[in-house]
C-alpha cells in the first residue's frame, strides 16, 4: 500500500499541471477582508470594537490599499470598493471578489447572483462583478497573497499601538501602506508604485464625473391606504396598485417606488417615526376632494356661484364651535347647484341670508 501511495503521488505531480496566470494591467482589481482586527477603543464609554481590514490590489502592479471599517456589511463593503477605485485613479475592467453574503446574493460559479446594490455600484462605474469560487483562493490569489503582506507590514506593527476612532486608525493605515507601496520588490527591483505608473495607471478607465450614491432596494407591499412601510415609515403610491408588490430603492434623501420596472412615485425620506408621506395624485378622486377640504376652497367654491352664496358658506363655518363642523352643511349647500342651477342656489342663498335662516335645511326649503 505505501508503494502504491508513492508512485500515485508521483503520477499526480507529472498529471496536475499548474497554469500561471498572467495579469493584464486594469484587467481586474481584487478584493478581500483580512483574517486580523484591528481594537478600537471607544473614549466616552471604553467599548472595544474590532476594526475589519478591507484589502484591494491591482494583480499586474501589486499595488495594493486597505482600509478599516467596523462591519464586514454591505454598507461598508461598497464603501471599501469605493474608496479603493478613487485610490487607484480609476476602474478595472472587472472586480474579483470573495463570496461575501453582504454582496453577493447566490455564490454560483456559473451564474452568481449579485445583490442589487452591489449591481448598482457596477454599472454606476461600468465594471463587472466576479465573485469567485467558495473556498477556492486559487481565483485571487494576488489579494491572498497582498493580505497576508498587509496582516505582516501593517497590522503587526500596529499590535501595540492604541487607537480611540477610525478616523485615526485609517490615517495610521494609510501611512504604511503607502511606505509599503513605495518598497522596492525584490524580485522586480522596482516599487509597487514605481510598476503601477509603468503599466497599469494608463490601463485604467477614467472614474465617474459623480460618486456612487448608496442605496439599498427592499420589496414591499401596498397597504389597502396605497402607502408602503419602508424603514418605520409609509410613502403613498398610486392607488390603482393596491395589493400589489413593488420595489423600492432607498437612498439617504431619496425613497423612490418601482412596479415592474417603472419607476410610479418618488418621495423625499423622512425621519419621523411612522409618519406618512402623501402625495395627492396618488389618492382616489373622492379621497382627494376630502383631503383638499378647508374652509378657504369651499369658499373659494362658493364665490364661483355668487358672492351671497360664499357669505353664506362662510357664515356657516365661522358660527361653529369648529369649522369642521360646518363641512358637511356647506359641502351640502353647494350641491343644490347641481340639482337647481347656479342662478336659483345665489337667490335662495341671498334670501336665506336676509331672514338669517343659516342652514341647509333653510336653503333646501326656500328652493
Amino acid at each position: 500500500y505505501t508503494w502504491f501511495c508513492e508512485r500515485f503521488a508521483a503520477f499526480e505531480q507529472r498529471a496536475s499541471a499548474t497554469f500561471r496566470n498572467r495579469h493584464i494591467a486594469g484587467a481586474a482589481m481584487q478584493t478581500d477582508y483580512a483574517g486580523h482586527t484591528v481594537p478600537v477603543i471607544d473614549p466616552a464609554t471604553g467599548e472595544i470594537r474590532l476594526a475589519q481590514i478591507f484589502v484591494a490590489v491591482l494583480p499586474a502592479s501589486l499595488y495594493t490599499f486597505a482600509y478599516a471599517s467596523f462591519t464586514q456589511r454591505l454598507p461598508d463593503w461598497i464603501e471599501g470598493q469605493q474608496r479603493a477605485l478613487s485610490f487607484f485613479g480609476g476602474v478595472t475592467k472587472a472586480i474579483v471578489c470573495d463570496n461575501l453574503k453582504a454582496g453577493v446574493a447566490k455564490p454560483l460559479w456559473f451564474e452568481p447572483t449579485i445583490n442589487a446594490t452591489f449591481a448598482a455600484f457596477a454599472e454606476h462605474y461600468d465594471t463587472t462583478i466576479l465573485p469567485t469560487r467558495p473556498k477556492r483562493p486559487k481565483d485571487k490569489a494576488k489579494v491572498e497573497g497582498s493580505v497576508l503582506i498587509v496582516e505582516r507590514w501593517i497590522l503587526a506593527r500596529l499590535r501595540n499601538d492604541r487607537f480611540f476612532s477610525l478616523v485615526d486608525l485609517n490615517v495610521r493605515i494609510s501611512q504604511l501602506f503607502n511606505d509599503l507601496n513605495n518598497r522596492p520588490m525584490r524580485r522586480v527591483g522596482k516599487s509597487r508604485r514605481q510598476l503601477f505608473e509603468e503599466i497599469e495607471e494608463d490601463a485604467l478607465a477614467p472614474l465617474p464625473a459623480t460618486p456612487f450614491e448608496y442605496s439599498e432596494w427592499k420589496s414591499a407591499k401596498v397597504h389597502p391606504d396605497y402607502h408602503v412601510e419602508v424603514d418605520k415609515c409609509f410613502y403613498s403610491v398610486p392607488h390603482r396598485l393596491i395589493g400589489r408588490q413593488v420595489d423600492v430603492r432607498l437612498t439617504s434623501r431619496i425613497v423612490e417606488i418601482f412596479h415592474d420596472h417603472q419607476r410610479v412615485a418618488s418621495h423625499r425620506r423622512t425621519s419621523q417615526r411612522a409618519g406618512h408621506v402623501t402625495v395627492n395624485e396618488h389618492m382616489p378622486k373622492t379621497h382627494q376632494h376630502y383631503a383638499n377640504t378647508t374652509p378657504a376652497s369651499l369658499v373659494k367654491q362658493a364665490a364661483k356661484i355668487g358672492r351671497s352664496t360664499a357669505i353664506l358658506i362662510e357664515r356657516l363655518m365661522r358660527d361653529r364651535p369648529h369649522p369642521q363642523q360646518g363641512y358637511r352643511a356647506a359641502q351640502g349647500v353647494l350641491s343644490l347647484a347641481r340639482r337647481y342651477g347656479p342662478e336659483r342656489l345665489e337667490a335662495a342663498c341671498d334670501r336665506a341670508l336676509t331672514i338669517n335662516a343659516l342652514s341647509y335645511s333653510s336653503v333646501s326649503t326656500i328652493l
